[in-house]
């Protein structure tokens, strides 16, 4: 298993009924997750010290809640070869943040085999590309060029902005 143990800035710190609780920089926040299946008691202070909450509707969708949440905030990821990737963040009307942090595991491995190899060119295609966290650890990591491409315009400009 490959774990994404190298946040500086984000944490899962609970979940229970079907919603995890999570730190996002210095905001708190809790979405629903539908693999979260267990009602465990929810003893940590933090659940009552939430900064966004997204509730979902019974129709589908839903929507957040904020109490003192920026409309925008930054955190950091550190690659293991030394180099860190901050991202931008917002959060979306799907309960989205724009990053999917158990991702980084991905990300480590690229930028291990793009720094290990022997080839004097690396030319990465990074499809669905989203807010670029794997175009931005192919680059850090040395790769010569790497293309992003998402069907969305402004996951583009996100990344861009990434």
């Amino acid at each position: 298993m490959w774990l994404a143990d190298r946040w500086k800035d984000y944490e899962v710190i609970d979940c229970s009924c079907g919603e995890k609780l999570e730190r996002w920089s210095k905001y708190i926040l809790l979405r629903p997750d539908p693999q979260v299946i267990w009602d465990t008691p929810k003893t940590n202070k933090n659940w009552k010290k939430l900064n966004g909450h997204y509730h979902r509707s019974k129709k589908g969708g839903g929507e957040w809640e904020f109490f003192d949440l920026p409309q925008e905030w930054e955190i950091r990821y550190s690659l293991p070869i030394k180099k860190e990737l901050t991202f931008h963040l917002k959060p979306f009307s799907f309960k989205h943040t724009g990053l999917f942090p158990e991702q980084a595991a991905n990300w480590d491995f690229m930028s291990e085999k793009i720094r290990q190899s022997s080839l004097e060119e690396i030319r990465i295609l990074n499809l669905f590309a989203y807010t670029g966290g794997a175009t931005m650890a192919c680059s850090k990591a040395g790769a010569s060029e790497v293309v992003h491409v998402d069907a969305s315009k402004g996951m583009v400009q996100w990344a861009k902005e990434n």
